[in-house]
């Protein structure tokens, strides 16, 4: 069962991806508990970044009136592999630094295969690394790692307390796409309170979340729009499309 609080954000994430919509040229569609997974995964995993390989089900579609809604402009139906398909399962494949948790451990690979797969071995569809209390804006060694996979990469970007030795790093350039509250904001009046991070939910590790991002990029360099959908492959904030329009 998806938090309160996440669902919330995910429906407005979605109606970013709706306005934004004319930016991308394809889409894919995360399960919120797949997402739920994930976050909870990477700060249950610091200080360490995490490496996660995604599956997508080859008998569950995008649903067709979803996938037009979202649709852009300009549109490639064939750019990776899976597009199309709702992602159906997460694995975390390894963890580490920056450089290192890119690199498949033995244990994930296939001898028979690896040498024509490169280095991820191509055993999952799509992966999703993180970036502990750093934007999620991809590295070099991000952009060299995502020429080995023939779906989409991703990066999940957490801010969150207490930050332990991983302050938050914030000098870094690129385009971000956060993952915001629609709720209204209380005034607060005192000095303390009005530079205090807002806290968008707590997670089972103790966690205080101040804010997620998350971004799919294609190996070609391409942006990837990502839309949240339920269990039955409908997106958070569906009742209320009017207001995306």
């Amino acid at each position: 069962m998806v938090e309160a609080w996440l669902e919330t954000l995910m429906g407005a994430y979605n109606r970013d991806s709706y306005e934004q919509r004319e930016g991308y040229m394809a889409q894919i569609h995360m399960p919120g508990e797949v997402f739920q997974s994930l976050v909870w995964w990477a700060l249950q995993s610091l200080p360490d970044e995490i490496l996660v390989g995604l599956d997508v089900d080859p008998n569950r579609l995008h649903r067709p009136e979803v996938e037009t809604y979202f649709d852009g402009p300009e549109v490639h139906d064939h750019l990776f592999q899976g597009q199309g398909h709702i992602i159906n399962e997460a694995h975390i494949v390894n963890r580490g630094d920056s450089y290192s948790v890119h690199h498949l451990p033995e244990d994930w690979t296939d001898d028979m295969f690896s040498t024509q797969r490169g280095s991820r071995a191509g055993r999952f569809t799509h992966w999703l690394h993180t970036h502990p209390n750093a934007p999620a804006i991809p590295s070099g060694a991000d952009a060299d790692a995502a020429q080995e996979t023939t779906g989409v990469d991703m990066i999940l970007g957490l801010r969150f307390s207490p930050e332990g030795p991983l302050p938050w790093f914030d000098d870094v350039e690129g385009t971000r796409r956060a993952m915001k509250s629609s709720e209204p904001t209380k005034r607060k009046r005192s000095f303390f309170a009005r530079h205090q991070l807002p806290v968008l939910g707590k997670a089972p590790s103790g966690h205080r979340i101040h804010e997620l991002q998350l971004i799919a990029f294609h190996k070609t360099g391409v942006g990837i729009n990502v839309i949240f959908v339920d269990e039955e492959g409908w997106p958070y904030g569906w009742d209320e499309r009017v207001s995306m329009s």
